[in-house]
């Protein structure tokens, strides 16, 4: 295969250097470059035998009378010249070469056989451009034409038409097999060229896909943490706005409880960049910091108990642990749901079940109508429930979320396990 302008797949730098050039200069296509190659040959053959000839030949003893000389010439020239065909009709080509080899063995002396460049050239083309199955054959053929001409037209001895055809068939054959073994390399080389640029593709896609999960994966913990304690202190932050005036130390408390969590809300920033970034512990700390997970649910019902309405912890069945990414999977899920309910129903009792069954482990957030809103509501992006899915599909549970029949909301999310025994006493939680 080659491309537009005739260069092969694979080539050397030095060919694909000349490629650019002649390509500059106007000289593209397959049949315009052989003929540029073709009148470069002719030109050095024509200029090459006439020293032959006429000067280096007479000094070894071995003189050509002009005719002689000039019929060898031309014989070798137009060889040369017939070379243009080698890529557009390389048997054509190899007829004509062979045939006008027959022309310059007839007029050569048998003492020096003349054999210009051009069937070197035209079997390597041969080599390389058909298949080794097809090009065997024929320059098998050339060599059998060869050898039948020289037995005529060369002196009958029979070591000389030997050596001719010898000397014939180790043109012929040498050329071809390096041609297609050239081929055959710079097919190889452009295989693997094509091959390593799947592979860059591949893996650049991988490596977007990658980036594409790292984002939302951050973007998912960067929510769950920051909305969680954020919308918070903003409805917080509304409440001791109203009490400045009328009550300096409740405002006093809710400023206290305002920085309390704005720290809580540092660490737990702190905490998910080290988790991010492949540490247990926060980005500069001694890595102590808990990660949450079930065990850390009483402390997250505490604190959304104090800050907006009453929540409720249901557990039920035997408590037994959970993989590592499902713990905080399903303390996240709690997490934004309580979030949600601050936000969206102020002042609403919320109750959250974590059910033990045989081989599940099922959770569920419901919250109650939302009652009358005293502060404004915080606003989000609304990408609560999409980071709640995503993380129960993570762990490969099922979510569910919707209104209740009373009016208010519920989430649920169920995991299978693989245990249903349990594995801690019952009420124990476990380390």
């Amino acid at each position: 295969m080659r491309d537009h302008t005739g260069t092969e797949p694979g080539s050397p730098r030095l060919t694909r250097w000349l490629d650019g050039r002649l390509t500059r200069l106007g000289v593209t296509g397959v049949f315009p470059r052989d003929c540029l190659l073709a009148v470069v040959l002719t030109v050095t053959t024509l200029v090459l035998l006439t020293v032959l000839l006429w000067f280096v030949a007479p000094e070894d003893g071995v003189s050509f009378d002009p005719t002689r000389a000039g019929l060898l010439i031309a014989g070798c020239c137009a060889q040369a010249m017939v070379l243009c065909l080698r890529r557009v009709r390389p048997l054509l080509c190899l007829a004509l070469v062979v045939g006008l080899q027959l022309l310059v063995t007839g007029v050569s002396l048998p003492e020096a056989t003349v054999r210009g460049v051009a069937p070197f050239v035209v079997a390597y083309t041969i080599g390389s451009v058909l298949p080794l199955r097809r090009a065997l054959p024929a320059v098998g053929a050339a060599v059998l034409v060869e050898s039948i001409g020289a037995a005529f037209v060369v002196t009958p001895d029979l070591l000389t038409v030997i050596a001719y055809v010898s000397a014939s068939a180790l043109t012929y054959l040498s050329a071809t097999v390096v041609g297609s073994y050239v081929a055959t390399y710079r097919r190889y080389v452009e295989l693997v060229r094509v091959r390593a640029e799947e592979a860059i593709r591949e893996q650049q896609t991988k490596i977007q896909g990658a980036i594409g999960a790292e984002r939302t994966r951050m973007a998912r913990e960067l929510h769950d943490v920051a909305a969680h304690h954020l919308s918070g202190m903003v409805v917080q932050a509304a409440a001791v706005e109203r009490l400045i005036d009328r009550d300096p130390a409740a405002a006093k408390a809710g400023v206290a409880w305002i920085r309390s969590q704005g720290k809580e809300t540092l660490d737990n920033l702190r905490l998910v960049v080290g988790v991010l970034r492949g540490r247990p512990g926060s980005e500069g700390g001694d890595g102590s910091a808990p990660v949450p997970g079930l065990g850390m649910l009483d402390d997250l019902v505490r604190t959304a108990d104090n800050l907006t309405g009453p929540v409720e912890l249901v557990r039920e069945g035997q408590q037994r642990e959970v993989s590592p990414i499902a713990d905080v999977a399903l303390y996240r899920i709690v997490q934004e749901s309580l979030s949600n309910v601050r936000q969206h129903a102020p002042g609403a009792a919320a109750r959250v079940v974590l059910r033990f069954l045989p081989r599940s482990v099922s959770l569920e957030v419901v919250n109650e109508p939302a009652a009358r809103r005293t502060v404004p509501a915080a606003r989000t992006g609304g990408v609560g429930l999409v980071g709640m899915r995503e993380r129960a599909k993570l762990i490969g549970a099922t979510f569910a979320a919707g209104p209740t029949p009373a009016g208010g909301w519920s989430v649920t999310a169920t995991l299978p396990t693989n245990d249903p025994v349990a594995s801690h006493p019952k009420g124990e939680a476990p380390a």
